[in-house]
């Protein structure tokens, strides 16, 4: 009964944003001392000393300024694979508490990949959701940004995407047209809701982790061709381009890759099997042993933590390159470029365009999902076409993890530099 009362919630809250506006409602405020305390006590156990490397530099954070409002928005939006047809989707406001300034900067951040339902922006704050069991530590990254930002004066907005947090849609992961929709989508939602407080945009900031790194510089290409101004933008970690993500992990794997990079082929094939119209195609590329494995992780097909480390347990095993998730074609990268999956892949790169605004990208030299490589694919396509917006910035010793915490700390100074 309680599961149908909040589905009725969700489809009455939809109903009443197509109706109307989107939807803000308040959720709770944070004091100074709560987001310091993400600032220091979560984020030691976000990355525990003993995962730092030795040649890591455990990076400052700046004590927070302000308390903070935390709004969760449903938004009306539309999804451009499907020739714009109309949802609803899902995401997180956060508002400083400064009651005597009408204007702050705006900083858009777009999460990278999470396996839980809820591991996202609106539930990032909240130890409950619809899916019974907690996804309070998976949602960490949006908390910091939170804590890191807006408790120095930044308006956060951040879109969970389609297919996550209360969103009906399948998850639109790597799928660009969706995840530029979601973000466009909150970002105007935002600024009307905004306006209503008597609060302007002064500048308008981006920043991404991983896979929302990617969706950062696709964010960024839509702001550009819809004439909306950037001040500047950092990623942490990004892989830039999916299709060479996985070209360079299938068949140049390194010693020590993340033993989760194999589901990443499961969150692709089905994601573009429904938004590029293409049925069959997970079925069509992966290995009949992994099928089911990799569908229960996309589908979220777990009722609890336990449940999804068994699903993980029949995937990663050791000595089992990842081609082996993979019918056995596609052994040659030939095959693999021309095919659907592989040309669908490539079609999800956000790096093929002249940024017009300065873009910091971190890197870590011990990261283990994003290869040095790999990082720096982006800075290397600019500077090819003439561009030297995007600088390049390594983290020596950095992990994945690393990489984005001492990006997050970093980049609050270069950030203010704009304002």
């Amino acid at each position: 009964m309680r599961r149908m009362l909040m589905l009725i919630s969700l489809f009455v809250c939809a109903s009443n944003a197509w109706a109307g506006s989107a939807s803000f409602k308040f959720f709770k405020r944070l004091s100074v001392a709560q987001l310091n305390h993400i600032l220091q006590a979560e984020r030691a156990g976000f990355l525990p000393a003993s995962d730092r490397m030795r040649t890591y530099h455990w990076p400052h954070a700046t004590a927070a300024r302000y308390a903070v409002d935390i709004y969760r928005v449903h938004y009306p939006s539309t999804v451009p694979e499907w020739n714009g047809r109309r949802t609803i989707a899902s995401g997180i406001l956060a508002i400083p508490v400064r009651p005597a300034t009408h204007k702050m900067p705006v900083l858009c951040y777009q999460h990278g990949t999470v396996y839980g339902r809820y591991e996202v922006p609106s539930y990032c704050f909240s130890h409950t959701n619809p899916a019974g069991f907690s996804q309070y530590a998976g949602a960490y990254e949006t908390r910091l940004m939170v804590a890191q930002y807006a408790g120095q004066g930044y308006v956060i907005e951040a879109a969970d995407y389609f297919g996550m947090g209360d969103s009906r849609l399948p998850e639109a992961y790597t799928v660009k047209g969706a995840e530029q929709a979601a973000c466009m989508s909150l970002y105007r939602a935002a600024g009307h809701f905004l306006a209503t407080k008597g609060i302007k945009q002064s500048h308008l900031f981006l920043a991404g982790w991983s896979a929302g790194g990617l969706a950062t510089t696709a964010f960024l290409e839509k702001l550009q061709s819809s004439g909306v101004k950037v001040a500047a933008t950092f990623t942490a970690a990004s892989p830039n381009d999916p299709y060479v993500g996985l070209n360079t992990w299938l068949y140049h794997p390194r010693k020590h890759e993340a033993v989760w990079e194999n589901t990443l082929l499961g969150l692709t094939l089905f994601s573009y099997q429904h938004y590029y119209s293409a049925p069959g195609l997970a079925k069509s590329v992966l290995n009949a042993k992994y099928y089911r494995a990799f569908r229960d992780i996309y589908y979220r097909n777990y009722n609890s933590e336990v449940q999804l480390r068994r699903i993980f347990a029949t995937l990663v095993q050791p000595q089992v390159p990842l081609l082996a998730y993979l019918k056995k074609p596609y052994a040659n990268p030939t095959y693999f470029a021309d095919s659907l999956y592989g040309r669908l892949l490539a079609r999800s790169q956000a790096y093929q365009q002249i940024f017009q605004s300065p873009v910091d990208m971190y890197y870590g030299s011990d990261d283990e999902a994003v290869p040095v490589a790999l990082a720096k694919l982006a800075a290397h396509y600019q500077m090819a076409m003439g561009s030297h917006a995007i600088r390049l910035i390594p983290v020596p010793g950095g992990s994945h993890r690393g990489t984005f915490l001492t990006a997050v700390s970093r980049s609050l100074k270069w950030f203010n530099h704009h304002l």
